[in-house]
């Protein structure tokens, strides 16, 4: 029964891969002005699919750019090695 609870809890903190979440930052990635709270929110939450997005070709450019870079240091996320 608890094996069956964990599985459940580690499933609900499970982050949902969506690149979608990050429209907030949009703003900061094209024109690399600060992030909002809201986007560093969301890269907060979708920070443990960073990897899935940089093997993507059409997203891993945004996530490499200057940018990104800056954003990412000003929300205090890190970009994990993959």
């Amino acid at each position: 029964m608890v094996i069956v609870l964990l599985g459940r809890i580690q499933k609900a903190n499970a982050a949902t891969c969506n690149p979608q979440e990050l429209l907030p930052c949009a703003g900061s990635l094209s024109s690399g002005a600060p992030p909002s709270v809201a986007c560093c929110s969301k890269l907060k939450a979708q920070q443990p699919c960073f990897c899935g997005y940089l093997k993507n070709p059409s997203l891993g450019q945004y996530i490499n750019s200057p940018n990104a870079k800056k954003v990412v240091s000003a929300c205090g996320v890190s970009v994990p090695k993959c």
